[in-house]
């Protein structure tokens, strides 16, 4: 937290990211171990200029908590998102396997969701959306955000903690992920990660910036915010992906009634 608090605390730019759960701390954890720390970053933020999104967890064991991400800037109210599509067993217990976790003294709990059509954060005349982790993977829940086109996002923002994966193919599929979202959506997505592979994608795909994975670093770049929905953000915001199944299955019978009623061979 010394060299986050310290790379926050110099940045320059109109925007800065932090990863998911860049202080892994709740609040009241916070208070207690690192007195002052987080009004520090709060004050250097609200000074104006700059606006920040920071991952970490909300809430206390009390009342429940959420894996989210604060929006510091000179604007009130605070600014969060909190993570909607969880993990199975990481972050919430299916229903059903309570019992499993209890019998193992698994000290595992349950994160709450946050809403679905989460608003943006506003830094100047963008909007930025934020998404947790593999919340990227699914660009029909994404696309909600683009019903209301007068208040879509302009700009993306992925920031995930997957130290857990390791040095495997997950960090160049999740950065493959992001991509297809960006084409989808039409719409430039920042990428701020732990491990990697934290980089800046324009609208097209494109990777514009990146750091090498498992690299503590900065990195600059620069987007540009769009405006307008695409095909796939109208129809997918609103109906979902049964759209596409429903053309699969007809495809699917088609071609099996075809074969059906073809003649035998001699």
């Amino acid at each position: 937290m010394a060299w986050l608090s310290k790379a926050m605390h110099e940045s320059s730019g109109e925007l800065v990211v932090a990863p998911e759960t860049a202080v892994p701390l709740l609040p009241g954890q916070l208070a207690e171990f690192a007195p002052g720390w987080w009004a520090a970053l709060q004050a250097r933020f609200a000074a104006g200029g700059q606006s920040a999104l920071v991952g970490l967890p909300l809430g206390d064991y009390e009342r429940g908590y959420t894996n989210s991400v604060a929006g510091l800037s000179a604007a009130p109210p605070g600014y969060r998102y909190d993570k909607q599509h969880l993990v199975p067993f990481g972050e919430f217990i299916p229903p059903g396997f309570r019992w499993f976790t209890e019998l193992m003294d698994l000290p595992l709990g349950d994160f709450a969701r946050g809403p679905l059509d989460a608003p943006s954060f506003p830094v100047g005349a963008q909007r930025v959306a934020p998404n947790i982790c593999f919340e990227d993977l699914f660009g029909e829940e994404l696309a909600v955000r683009f019903v209301d086109e007068a208040r879509s996002p302009t700009i993306l923002a992925n920031v995930s903690n997957i130290g857990w994966f390791g040095d495997t193919a997950a960090l160049p599929q999740h950065l493959n992920i992001t991509r297809l979202r960006t084409l989808e959506l039409q719409r430039p997505m920042l990428r701020a990660t732990n491990t990697g592979v934290t980089a800046v994608v324009d609208h097209l795909g494109r990777v514009t910036q990146r750091l090498a994975p498992f690299t503590r670093g900065v990195l600059d770049g620069e987007v540009e915010g769009r405006t307008g929905a695409t095909p796939f953000a109208r129809w997918a915001g609103r109906l979902g992906l049964w759209p596409l199944f429903a053309l699969a299955s007809a495809t699917v019978a088609a071609f099996a009634f075809t074969r059906r009623r073809a003649p035998a061979g001699p």
